[in-house]
């Protein structure tokens, strides 16, 4: 998983946009995105929070100076050093595929924030708030509460290839409560664009993903893989 693969391998299979989120950092979205380049692949920034209750939350964002405000804040409630002989070395890298640098925060840890707070701070920062793989039986949402609260609000809940959306929305609620989408939450290469949603967007841009998380003006999330 290096920016020149990721986005060579989502030319290859047809993706038009993919988010970067890594665990509690956003420090490799900038060199996906250069590594785009001119391409028609869109790269957004994000990150996915894993909040005190260890519920996952995947934030995007429409600019890297919102996604690393995000990080900032994540970065102050971490809770501790890493070990890389433990944990592995957390790898920052350039668009030409180049380690420039090593994370030491713990980024595999919870972050010292309630799931309300991550949401309300992504929401502030104009950010996309999704209740991430909601049907998996550990850091999610429902495994980690037992159900999804009104408040705070997500804007979508993230469903994994191993749930039906027929299951999903007797399970859920569906779309006539939450919207449902599907993301490949790619860990390697081969899993890009397994699990993918399709939306009906005038362009592939951050702003219309979230119109069409709303239904707003036409924008829709048409279908999932």
């Amino acid at each position: 998983m290096s920016p020149l693969k990721i986005t060579a391998a989502a030319r290859t299979r047809n993706i038009g946009i993919v988010a970067i989120c890594d665990h509690n950092s956003a420090e490799n979205a900038p060199a996906v995105m250069r590594a785009a380049g001119t391409s028609d692949v869109v790269v957004l920034p994000g990150m996915e929070v894993c909040t005190r209750e260890e519920i996952h939350v995947l934030a995007i964002f429409g600019s890297l100076e919102a996604a690393f405000a995000l990080q900032a804040e994540v970065y102050d409630h971490l809770p501790g050093k890493n070990d890389p002989d433990v944990f592995g070395l957390q790898v920052v890298a350039n668009e030409f595929d180049e380690v420039i640098a090593f994370q030491d925060k713990l980024l595999i840890g919870a972050v010292d924030l309630p799931v309300d707070r991550v949401v309300n701070e992504i929401h502030r920062l104009g950010g996309i708030a999704i209740a991430a793989h909601v049907d998996r039986e550990s850091y999610s949402v429902v495994s980690q509460l037992g159900f999804i609260p009104e408040t705070p609000e997500f804007d979508a809940l993230e469903l994994t290839c191993h749930i039906r959306d027929r299951d999903a929305r007797d399970r859920f609620g569906g779309p006539a409560v939450h919207t449902c989408i599907r993301n490949s939450d790619a860990h390697v290469l081969d899993d890009l664009g397994k699990n993918i949603s399709e939306y009906l967007l005038e362009r592939p841009a951050f702003d219309e993903i979230r119109m069409a998380l709303g239904g707003v003006d036409g924008r829709t999330v048409c279908g999932a893989s």
